[in-house]
């Protein structure tokens, strides 16, 4: 058996027989006091031990108002302790929790609820019940809706019960039955449900990934296993619960580590967050990476001009031992030496101002990231280092590991997990972290597999000889030109991407006769620029007619031009006076583009493009 196999089978051993309530339990055994979970700029952290105790005391609320195992009950609430609570009481019900986006729109809300046949939705306050109490009367099923803030429900056609009173009921029927909460819970199987994640989706309706006590806990062990990181290791969640990423990250991987997690609920205070915590490792999705990047960039280029080039020197020396590291190479003792120097006198206040000085592994993922961002950062001291996978996989399938790392590839398959490519490209995957299945409306559950348990991702690749993957489109993505040209818009946009002052991009291009990009200045950086430069009305709208950024963004252009081939050339652009967002509708809430709704939206823009 060779060194992969025997890690899989190491990995595969430890997970065995393994549950997300028998983790929380252990942990509440034996880290009683340690603490478990914080809200950034609150004193209100909980130790395992009082975590637990509140999740026995919700788990038996729900039992009481009708949650049942293998119910599902839906949760549209912010990023705070209530969420990661009632989530775990329905977990040890032996029920499925699914968070859903709040950026959904009221059709899409009831086509979820319906869907998976919900038996409880968890509302936070007033706002959410307004955004459902339309839907109401379309869930015959929906016993009981549990509103987290205290909010007067009014007239609703479903029954209201407050998050406080639930607790209290459960907590009086844990004391009629204390081991009604322990039978429960230990009733509960591997192979099980642990959550219901609906995916974003580009198109289509959303489908309902199912993912297994055992998905979840074999992923935190890979990660254990291929990631040193500290015991009990700090962590801070940013994300939204209904991610994969920060279900991950958040939930399961802190109960599997026995770590602690700090919840930051408002995104822009995620450095913030950052300087506080300190953690040892940290997944960024690619416009965290970019935004960073950027931020130091202009604080390198505002910076004397001693300051700037001491920068300067000091990241070319620690990139050029990144480079050897990444080629498989030793680090000589004498660079070594100076990249440590380099770090101590210049670096290392940079990477405190952005709350990585602690940083082990650093990961991104979710999207491509442009390979010159991780170059930048890599120069700052910061390896970011790309993984691969979907909400179907349990999040990662591939990964880059801080001892074995390419840049460009999103790394090697994890332990267990095995990637072939079909005859067009698309990237297979089968193993242990591929889900259970998408859920049917009637209740059952769909594979995802073929015969031979093998998962067609729609993502297409290329693998090199030390098996490592590169992502060089979505199948379903690409740009055929009106002359037959297969393009990649991925890699344009990625490119694009690279300068500070873009902050998103979609090529152009599907039928067309050569390709056209609409671009989406960077709303924090490019009035920075602006004011560098004198602007003297540094907005949205005005700098996307202003001539000196268009001569600017026409520069970023050219220089990613000159990265591609000549078909895959962009040969005009549109700058667009406004950002896109998740809520405007450009943007997935994992900030992947919904090319179909951009197309349609800027369809004028984009035939002007054309016109010449």
């Amino acid at each position: 058996m060779d060194t992969a196999d025997t890690l899989a089978a190491q990995c595969a051993k430890t997970a065995a027989d393994q549950t997300i309530p028998a983790l929380l339990h252990r942990n509440a055994t034996e880290y009683a006091d340690r603490p478990a979970l914080t809200t950034l700029d609150r004193d209100d952290t909980r130790t395992w031990a009082e975590l637990r105790e509140e999740v026995a005391e919700l788990s038996g609320g729900l039992a009481e108002i009708g949650l049942a195992p293998g119910g599902h009950m839906l949760i549209m609430m912010s990023s705070r302790p209530e969420h990661w609570l009632i989530d775990l009481g329905a977990v040890h019900l032996g029920a499925v929790p699914a968070t859903v986006y709040p950026t959904l729109s009221t059709d899409q809300l009831r086509y979820l609820a319906g869907h998976c046949n919900a038996q409880v939705l968890v509302l936070e306050g007033a706002a959410e019940l307004a955004r459902w109490r339309s839907i109401l009367p379309d869930l015959p099923n929906l016993r009981r809706i549990v509103l987290v803030d205290e909010t007067d429900p009014g007239d609703t056609t479903v029954e209201t019960v407050q998050l406080a009173q639930l607790r209290t009921r459960g907590r009086a029927a844990h004391q009629a039955d204390p081991g009604a909460f322990e039978r429960r819970w230990r009733e509960i199987r591997p192979e099980q449900p642990v959550t219901l994640l609906y995916t974003s989706g580009t198109t289509g309706d959303p489908k309902g990934v199912v993912l297994s006590h055992h998905n979840v806990i074999y992923q935190a062990v890979v990660l254990e296993a291929t990631v040193t990181v500290p015991d009990h290791a700090p962590t801070v969640a940013y994300l939204p619960l209904a991610h994969i990423a920060e279900r991950m990250l958040g939930i399961y991987n802190p109960i599997y580590r026995a770590g602690h997690v700090t919840i930051c609920p408002d995104a822009t205070k995620l450095i913030p967050a950052l300087r506080t915590v300190g953690p040892a490792s940290f997944f960024g999705v690619p416009r965290i990476w970019e935004k960073m990047a950027a931020g130091v960039q202009a604080q390198v280029s505002a910076a004397e001009p001693a300051v700037r080039e001491a920068f300067t020197a000091a990241s070319a020396v620690t990139l050029e031992a990144y480079e050897l590291r990444a080629a498989g190479k030793p680090v000589p003792e004498e660079l070594a030496a100076r990249v440590e120097q380099a770090e101590a006198t210049v670096l290392r206040p940079l990477q405190t101002m952005l709350g990585l000085q602690s940083m082990v592994w650093a990961g991104s993922g979710a999207a491509p990231i442009p390979v010159d961002v991780l170059r930048f950062l890599a120069g700052l001291g910061v390896d970011v280092l790309e993984v691969w996978g979907m909400t179907e996989t349990t999040g990662t399938a591939t990964i880059n590991t801080p001892g074995r790392f390419r840049t460009g590839t999103v790394g090697r398959p994890n332990p267990g997990m095995e990637v072939r490519l079909a005859e067009d490209g698309e990237i297979l995957v089968r193993g242990p972290l591929v889900c259970a299945g998408y859920l049917r409306a009637d209740g059952t559950v769909a594979a995802v597999t073929d015969a031979d348990g093998w998962l067609a991702t729609g993502d297409v690749g290329v693998m090199d000889e030390d098996g490592f993957l590169t992502i060089t489109d979505r199948k379903k993505e690409l740009i055929i030109t009106s002359s037959g040209k297969n393009i990649s818009p991925a890699r344009i946009e990625g490119l694009l991407r690279a300068h500070p002052l873009i902050g998103q991009a979609v090529a152009i291009g599907d039928r067309r006769p050569y390709v056209t990009a609409l671009i989406v200045l960077d709303d924090e950086v490019a009035p920075l620029w602006a004011r560098s430069q004198g602007i003297a009305e540094p907005n949205l709208p005005g700098l996307a007619a202003d001539p000196m950024l268009l001569a600017e963004i026409q520069a970023a252009v050219n220089a990613a031009n000159a990265q591609l081939a000549r078909p895959e050339q962009v040969k005009s652009f549109r700058v667009l006076p406004s950002s896109w967002t998740a809520e405007t509708g450009e943007l997935t809430p994992t900030l992947k583009l919904r090319r179909r709704i951009i197309v349609d939206r800027y369809s004028e823009n984009i035939d002007t493009l054309y016109d010449a």
